[in-house]
């Protein structure tokens, strides 16, 4: 069966993803604390003003403002009844921006982690888990969404439980985890494995991939290792703008629009077939991104050498200096000759 993001790859073969979501929104006058999901009903001029700003950029994929749309992030706000229509407002906005563009334009429904630790961790139960993502994804699709966007996961178990609500709910779905602790995700699935919680589903996700994260060198090495795991797949890779740093009392990312279009270059040779930007990407980053997407000429596949020496070094010194960076950096070195 076809869905709308399957038949625009097929079209175009690399796709441009949006930038940040709750970075740009804080630039805006969303206060730290706030749900962002909230704005969908009270400032919902300010989300149509992001989205926007995306499609004018060059985007063909726009999340919507559902990343905390379960309801067990939404009951930190007393929320946790209006899932639904949250997640459900949330679609119709981007829709609506994305109906009017220029350019076809994909609705990914925006869907993050519950905050909860499934058992036997935690409380949560696997079965509520699913019926938790179900809740949220039946309201994305109501609202016009084109797939559920899984992304910044971290367990394998939560990531199957968000793929069986979206099945559940009829819908095709990504996922993405965020490789951030020493190379793997807090729960320590590491980028060559991500495939294996989804292989086992009936309904097999469109991409799976890599967002958030320490910077664009770490994601980027990420990506290597998923895709010298398997180099058919189709690969989403959404890294952060740069790092992170204060200035006064404001957080900044570090990354200029030169930083990432250097690193659109560097994802696609390294087999990414959707690239976006994650934390601190705003819409000219975006635009600097689309530019060198159209322009792309294909090369080599990059080693971490590579990498380093066009975006930076890699912070997760863990991964960059463990037992393993020696026999991958070869590997990769002779794949060039």
């Amino acid at each position: 069966m076809s869905d709308p993001l399957s038949d625009l790859l097929a079209e175009k073969g690399l796709l441009l993803a949006d930038g940040a979501t709750g970075t740009n929104l804080f630039a805006m006058g969303l206060m730290s604390g706030e749900a962002p999901e909230l704005w969908n009903e009270e400032q919902p001029e300010k989300i149509t003003e992001l989205h926007q700003g995306f499609v004018d950029a060059g985007a063909d994929i726009i999340l919507t403002n559902s990343f905390g749309g379960t309801r067990h992030r939404l009951k930190l706000h007393d929320a946790q009844d209006r899932v639904f229509e949250l997640n459900k407002k949330a679609a119709e906005l981007a829709r609506a921006v994305a109906d009017k563009a220029d350019h076809k334009v994909i609705v990914a429904g925006a869907v993050g982690p519950t905050g909860e630790l499934l058992q036997p961790l935690g409380a949560l139960s696997f079965e509520g888990a699913v019926e938790a993502f179900k809740e949220q994804i039946e309201g994305l699709k109501a609202g016009g969404a084109d797939v559920a966007w899984i992304e910044t996961m971290s367990s394998p178990d939560e990531i199957r439980a968000a793929a069986q609500g979206a099945e559940q709910a009829g819908m095709a779905y990504t996922y993405t985890g965020s490789f951030d602790t020493a190379g793997k995700t807090m729960m320590g699935l590491a980028p060559k494995d991500i495939f294996n919680v989804g292989d086992a589903e009936p309904q097999h996700p469109i991409a799976v991939g890599a967002n958030c994260g320490v910077g664009a060198p770490d994601i980027l090495s990420s990506l290597l290792d998923m895709s010298e795991a398997r180099p058919d797949a189709t690969l989403i890779v959404k890294g952060n703008c740069g790092i992170p740093q204060f200035q006064g009392d404001q957080i900044v990312y570090s990354g200029t629009p030169e930083l990432m279009a250097n690193y659109v270059d560097l994802a696609i040779d390294a087999g990414a077939k959707i690239i976006g930007g994650c934390c601190g990407t705003s819409c000219e980053h975006l635009k600097a991104m689309r530019v060198a997407l159209d322009h792309h000429v294909k090369g080599q596949r990059p080693t971490l050498e590579d990498v380093v020496e066009k975006v930076g070094p890699l912070k997760n010194k863990a991964a960059s200096e463990g037992p393993d960076a020696a026999p991958r950096r070869e590997r990769r070195g002779r794949r060039r000759g």
